[in-house]
């Protein structure tokens, strides 16, 4: 078989006969055999006599002991000289042109001098002592034992790390460790580059967030997690100070959402329904809170620490949208009990407090006669307030934005605790929030939630801590990418210290049993839209708070519920209303499996439990990622007639032509255990048939020796992991044992992961050799014609 000779370099007219120096490139590997023949050059024994030194074996000439040449001088400059061509004029060691070359013989130095500098002349050398090496060996003891911590350093140096402060040191910038500690920890930027001019917008914006979000926190925790109320005032204590340790978002408000408390509440009733404890027992609320929240909390910080910040797209849009809008659609179904005064009614039904929403509905719809009118009355005038001046806001807040420093839920809840205190509404039926306290009767109790105790409370919210951690990053990545970084600080937004940020402040949190607590997009617009600029405003939030819990409790205790329930009747809306904007958009672009996994997880959520829903809109995720990526994106090439441009052959069957005797096949992806599954089967595939959508059922439709010659192009291929690499090699034997020649197009360069691969095991000689290996597909269609011919002239 012959094979294609290599092109040689064939000389041309315009090529100069001193080419510029100027266009030399030079590469690592040229100057480590530089650097080789240095040291060959080294071991070649110089006389000092010899005026032109041989070159050795391999044509490298040997180095001369002459000093820097002057003959340079007298020359007239070409192409080659050198731009600075003995441009530092030293002293010759000898009389005369020293023409010796680069490495020539230097003029000899003063004794006295060198002793002065090394100290090595100091002593006699007949006394047999060498104070002078004694103080070397002393020396090189001494910087050892300095640049220990230099070592480790580089031992635990990343190649991030190291290509970084390649960087820093190319363009002049000086490389600390504070430098990387300040982006870890991100106060330490913003705190130096803090202006007290921001401390005014700071205030009012952590004033304007306490004022409407303090009450629902208190809401969220009373009336959804059903745990002490304390315990949601918790979460704006110590999470945003947390957050604004280690955030890199600095206007974003985190804190306690709707959908965390109801799925806490549903652990907590799964954990009464075990008989673990009872529904009014506060002491095993707070602890199961605080497990919650610290399982979530763990979960997120150890994805930060292993750089999982991608994870925020494992969950598909329809997921959130439909999981998001079941969780809508049930609060809104939990607050029409208290909203319409039926708690009591309730209370004597146990099973349907802890039952589905349609069981609820049809409680509800068979107790209408038992209505508490105050009760009712309260709840759907809060309700209206509050959605009217929300409406009001939205409308006029591009013109005057000074509306939104208005905190209509504060005004709301104020004005309803005065009217509940002033006209005794609790002797008249209506329930009120009562004396806030905590579970252990002290307002701060530390409590490890990872307790050997705890164990069984653990194994139980295991996969609704990870769905709680999974939403709320994923609400905090939305929060945090709309928002956007600030201007007046130099901190880069970053997936990765936000887990851990919102990680370390979830833990720190739970020890205190907190409701877990992730980034809000509404709360930090608002603290963005009335003057928020840095993460001071989270500081300042956490302070008021705690002033609240500490002097402004007892004020809170004619809090009427109903208002509470409004609240969060109005988060539930503003969950719900986006829900008809996405099924009117995926109805446009006929996306049925969209539509058909959003009502999947609505109707499991809403007929069954959220618990059912979630498991299913997980899993149906997990499903289609796992599919997406395990299915291989091969591709038939064809040519684009009168050029030597290929393309996809199935997209243009009609526009392209085919190869005699030839298939083309691009792999456009990597090749990993995950996607090399089936490759083997879609390659046969289109040896059948030329295409990888036809029925397998089809009898053959290509001759045998259409494929006499198969050209995989692997440009894409960036990657080969060992299942990979094994795979391709055992369709590469079994194409070359059926006497099918193979040849790849646009292969990485030699020096890479993807090459080696390809030569360890042992493809490239199955494949024919490098010759194989070819640049481009043109290139390679050649070689088949070559090699077609030549087996022709020896038949």
């Amino acid at each position: 078989m012959s094979r294609p000779q290599p092109r040689s370099s064939t000389s041309h007219d315009h090529t100069p006969v001193n080419p510029s120096g100027l266009r030399q490139s030079h590469t690592a590997a040229s100057y480590a055999s530089l650097a080789d023949a240095g040291k060959r050059r080294d071991s070649i024994p110089i006389s000092p006599s010899s005026p032109n030194p041989q070159p050795d074996e391999e044509g490298v000439p040997p180095f001369s002991l002459a000093g820097p040449s002057s003959a340079f001088h007298n020359v007239e400059p070409t192409e080659t000289t050198s731009l600075l061509s003995d441009g530092f004029d030293r002293e010759h060691a000898h009389d005369g042109p020293c023409n010796h070359g680069t490495f020539s013989p230097r003029p000899m130095s003063p004794a006295d001098s060198l002793a002065a500098d090394s100290g090595l002349l100091s002593g006699s050398e007949s006394d047999g002592s060498l104070p002078a090496i004694d103080g070397m060996l002393s020396a090189e003891a001494r910087r050892k034992r300095r640049s220990w911590k230099k070592q480790l350093a580089s031992k635990m140096k990343t190649k991030k790390m190291s290509t970084s402060s390649a960087l820093a040191k190319r363009h002049g910038v000086k490389g600390s460790t504070m430098m990387y500690l300040s982006y870890y920890l991100p106060v330490m930027i913003w705190a130096r580059e803090y202006s007290w001019s921001y401390f005014k917008g700071d205030f009012v914006a952590a004033l304007t967030v306490a004022g409407m979000y303090v009450p629902m926190a208190l809401s969220l925790a009373d009336n959804l997690a059903h745990v002490p109320a304390i315990n949601g005032l918790y979460s704006f204590v110590f999470n945003p100070l947390m957050y604004a340790l280690l955030g890199s978002c600095p206007a974003m408000i985190v804190g306690p959402e709707a959908a965390g408390s109801l799925l806490v509440g549903t652990v907590i009733k799964n954990s009464v329904d075990l008989g673990r404890g009872g529904d009014n027992d506060a002491v095993l609320q707070a602890t199961i809170c605080g497990v919650v929240a610290g399982m979530a909390g763990a979960m997120v910080f150890i994805a930060g620490i292993a750089r999982l910040g991608f994870i925020d797209g494992v969950l598909s849009r329809p997921f959130l949208r439909g999981f998001i809008s079941a969780i809508g659609v049930v609060i809104v179904v939990d607050q029409l009990v208290p909203e319409l005064g039926l708690n009591r009614v309730l209370a004597q039904n146990p099973g349907v407090g802890h039952g589905s929403s349609v069981d609820k509905l049809r409680f509800i719809f068979g107790n209408l006669d038992k209505v508490h009118g105050l009760t009712f009355a309260i709840a759907g005038s809060s309700f209206a307030v509050i959605m009217v001046c929300r409406e009001i806001k939205r409308r006029l807040q591009p013109r005057y934005p000074g509306v939104a420093y208005i905190p209509d839920r504060f005004i709301v809840v104020v004005i309803s605790a005065f009217l509940a205190y002033y006209f005794d509404w609790e002797h008249a039926g209506v329930q009120v929030l009562g004396k806030v306290e905590s579970a252990s009767g002290h307002l701060f109790t530390f409590r490890w939630p990872f307790r050997p105790a705890h164990m069984p409370y653990i194994r139980d919210a295991m996969g609704t801590s990870f769905l709680i951690a999974l939403l709320g990053f994923f609400e905090s990545s939305v929060a945090a990418k709309s928002i956007g970084g600030s201007d007046a600080f130099s901190t880069q937004l970053s997936p990765n210290r936000e887990l851990v940020a919102l990680g370390a402040a979830n833990l720190v949190g739970a020890c205190f049993m907190s409701l877990p607590a992730f980034g809000g997009y509404g709360r930090s617009k608002l603290n963005k839209s009335t003057g928020g600029k840095s993460p001071m405003a989270s500081i300042l939030l956490s302070m008021f708070t705690l002033i609240t819990i500490m002097f402004l409790l007892p004020h809170l205790y004619y809090l009427p519920k109903p208002v509470l329930s409004s609240l969060i009747s109005v988060v539930a809306w503003s969950l719900i209303e986006e829900c008809p904007h996405d099924i009117s958009f995926f109805l446009r672009i006929h996306a049925w499996q969209e539509l058909g996994l959003m009502f999947i997880i609505l109707l499991s959520t809403i007929f069954y439990s959220l618990t059912l829903g979630m498991a299913i809109g997980v899993g149906l995720s997990l499903l289609q990622v796992i599919r997406h990526s395990t299915r291989p994106r091969i591709q038939i090439l064809g040519r684009i007639p009168g050029t030597n441009r290929f393309e996809n052959a199935e997209a243009n069957p009609d526009r392209l032509e085919f190869i005699e005797g030839c298939l083309i096949v691009k792999i456009p992806e990597p090749l990993t255990f995950a996607n090399t599954g089936e490759l083997k089967a879609r390659l046969r595939r289109m040896e059948l048939y030329g295409t990888s959508q036809a029925h397998p059922a089809l009898p053959r439709l290509r001759r045998e020796d259409s494929n006499r010659n198969i050209v995989f192009d692997i440009h894409g291929v960036t990657s080969l992991d060992g299942s990979g690499t094994q795979v391709l090699e055992e369709i590469v034997q079994s194409y070359r044992q059926r006497g099918v020649r193979i040849f790849f197009s646009r292969v990485p360069a030699r020096d890479t992961p993807v090459w080696e691969s390809l030569q360890r095991s042992g493809i490239v000689d199955l494949a024919g050799g490098e010759s194989h290996f070819v640049d481009d597909v043109h290139e390679a269609l050649k070689l088949t014609e070559v090699e077609e011919a030549g087996r022709a002239g020896e038949e």
